[in-house]
């Protein structure tokens, strides 16, 4: 079980962290900040999971995971995710 829940967790927080670096990219004042670890957090369960199928599969090498992660990520952040507005606080 520690070969499967260590590296979900693992790839999990790095994910968070990708997202935070992105949200960190992004001018400030923009709504819903929360959503960009909790993306990240996603991205990097499905990560994981498209890892292990190509592992099975292909025999794809480890470091295909990090980079997997970091893809997902900015593509529901950027060209595919949601258009973001700067909130209007007067």
């Amino acid at each position: 079980m520690e070969g499967f829940w260590l590296p979900l967790g693992m790839t999990a927080a790095f994910g968070v962290f990708s997202g935070l670096l992105f949200r960190l990219s992004r001018a400030p004042g923009y709504e819903r900040p929360f959503l960009f670890p909790l993306l990240g957090l996603m991205a990097g369960f499905i990560a994981f999971f498209i890892h292990l199928v190509l592992v099975r599969i292909a025999n794809a090498p480890d470091w295909l995971l990090p980079v997997l992660v970091v893809l997902l990520v900015w593509l529901w952040l950027r060209p595919f995710g949601t258009r973001f507005h700067r909130s209007k606080k007067e």
